[in-house]
């Protein structure tokens, strides 16, 4: 499965952005999912790229996180701006990212990310809880490139 239109159905797009929507209800933190096919850099290299693209570090408490998936090159990248990294344990996201893999060996792609994003919320939460008047700053959508 390399290309990324066929990487996951409409509906699975939906709950993906379903389970975004439910991960922010608790906190003040941003969640986006970015896929594509392939790329030509270091994963984390592209995934920081991606996240200034989306304009993930102009959140006001810079909490913005991105899980960055090449479908192609079978990789994936979890990074948080600067306001959760320099809050948060080194491993912090260690977690997240072995529940997606577990998921996505199985080939469960859909339920590798719904998982992701809700423990990443939960993640969030501790140190980003959602506060009155909290604005969502970014879309839910899944990008691509």
């Amino acid at each position: 499965m390399s290309k990324v239109e066929d990487f996951l159905t409409q509906e699975e797009e939906q709950e993906i952005v379903a389970a975004i929507r439910l991960a922010e209800q608790n906190t003040s933190g941003e969640i986006r999912v970015h896929i594509e096919k392939h790329t030509s850099i270091d994963a984390f290299e592209r995934a920081m790229e991606v996240f200034h693209l989306l304009k993930m570090d102009e959140t006001e408490l810079k909490n913005g996180v991105l899980i960055y998936l090449a479908v192609k090159d079978k990789t994936f990248v979890i990074c948080g701006d600067k306001g959760i990294n320099d809050l948060v344990p080194n491993d912090f996201w260690d977690c997240t990212r072995d529940v997606m893999v577990n998921h996505f060996k199985a080939g469960r792609y859909k339920q590798g990310l719904v998982d992701g994003i809700l423990r990443a919320g939960e993640q969030l939460q501790k140190f980003f809880p959602y506060q009155d008047g909290d604005v969502n700053e970014l879309s839910n959508e899944i990008s691509k490139g």
